[in-house]
């Protein structure tokens, strides 16, 4: 089964409504833009205005397959959207290329599994608290049903109460309808491996977006949206939009992430004032997409057989901090600009690839023989047993 693909998400004219989800007809859903409007106003960033759209717009069209009125839907349209988004694949990632029997697969060179063709359930959860506060809102404006279509749980209701910061966090059972979330280690590249990452960077840009990202732990968003005046050449540091707000944050950068950087700019020129510093080298120079950074660091895994990530980059700056004895934790959460010192601990223990040399040593150590315990004579021993 597949969603009838009716109306889409454009961008907003409007200040206060950064993207719009209209119907077939190309009409505004004014519920949704309401519910948009007001996420805007309450200082939410546009890429999480279009994250909300995008959501409710699955929402709709799987209402307008069941032909549901969006005031009239209960849990069990819920359901229905849960059930088809477990086993509905996802088209964004689609691959002209792929192997079908790869999806999800343990990739041996990384140890990460690949992607599967479906949504994950991180997604699914993140739908589902879209689609709950969007009835909330209009509920307190009493616009939509009396009842929450999307169940929550009376424990979880009961954990976001008031409670002394002293008291440890309850373990509370998950809500109806919610995926179970696997806890998984941060992944990050080792050294072998990441070399083998950068010689693939064809170009000076690629090179030094790659050590740029792995010096200073920013995130993808962030380096992207680098400006040259925002760049601390004798220092060594650079200012990046901080993930949703508008603070521009210090980031350290490496001596030859610096080099790499000067010599990208020389080669390809200053950019205009008041723009990004990574560029397109095809056509018309236009900033530096996402997707088009994710698509070169995809070709340069199809060559390798591996399956890294932009995000893998960040981890890796952690996990190389993390083992440095000259950097304390609350350093390490001060460059990575981790919320929660507990996140940065999440990096401490040591990476399984560091220690397969070890371990490899320790399995073909010796084994010791065995020592008699105290007070027996071995010579007695080897009398009674044999010897």
């Amino acid at each position: 089964m597949d969603l009838v693909r009716v109306g889409e998400v454009r961008p907003g004219t409007a200040a206060d409504l950064p993207f719009v989800v209209v119907d077939a007809a190309g009409r505004d859903l004014a519920m949704i833009s309401r519910f948009l409007r007001d996420l805007t106003l309450s200082d939410a960033r546009p890429a999480t205005c279009r994250s909300y759209a995008h959501d409710l717009l699955r929402w709709f069209r799987l209402l307008a397959m069941v032909d549901v009125a969006w005031d009239r839907a209960t849990r069990g349209e819920v359901a229905l959207l849960v059930g088809w988004m477990r086993q509905a694949p996802n088209p964004q990632r689609r691959r002209r290329r792929s192997d079908p029997s790869l999806c999800g697969a343990i990739n041996l060179k990384t140890g990460k599994a690949n992607l599967a063709a479906g949504y994950a359930k991180t997604t699914i959860n993140h739908t589902l608290t879209v689609v709950r506060v969007f009835y909330e809102f209009h509920l307190h404006r009493s616009n939509g049903p009396v009842v929450n279509p999307v169940p929550v749980g009376q424990q979880r209701r009961q954990l976001l109460a008031h409670r002394s910061p002293l008291e440890p966090i309850p373990p509370v059972r998950r809500s109806p309808l919610r995926q179970k979330i696997p806890s998984q280690q941060p992944r990050s590249i080792p050294d072998h491996r990441w070399q083998e990452l950068f010689d693939q960077m064809s170009c000076t840009r690629d090179q030094a977006l790659l050590a740029c990202y792995v010096s200073s732990g920013a995130r993808a968003s962030e380096l992207l949206g680098l400006r040259v005046d925002n760049i601390d050449w004798q220092g060594m540091r650079i200012w990046v939009v901080r993930k949703g707000s508008d603070v521009l944050t210090a980031a350290p950068i490496s001596p030859d992430a610096a080099v790499l950087m000067a010599a990208y700019l020389d080669e390809a020129g200053l950019p205009p004032a008041g723009t990004p510093v990574w560029r397109t080298l095809r056509g018309t120079p236009r900033p530096m997409s996402y997707s088009a950074l994710r698509r070169r660091l995809q070709r340069a895994n199809a060559v390798l057989g591996t399956n890294w990530s932009l995000h893998d980059l960040r981890h890796t700056t952690c996990a190389r901090m993390s083992g440095d004895p000259n950097l304390t934790l609350p350093e390490i959460q001060t460059v990575m600009r981790h919320a929660q010192l507990s996140t940065t601990q999440r990096y401490m223990p040591p990476r399984l690839d560091d220690l397969i040399d070890k371990m490899q040593a320790h399995y073909q150590r010796p084994v010791p023989p065995p020592v008699p315990a105290p007070g027996y004579d071995p010579a007695d021993l080897a009398t009674v047993f044999g010897g």
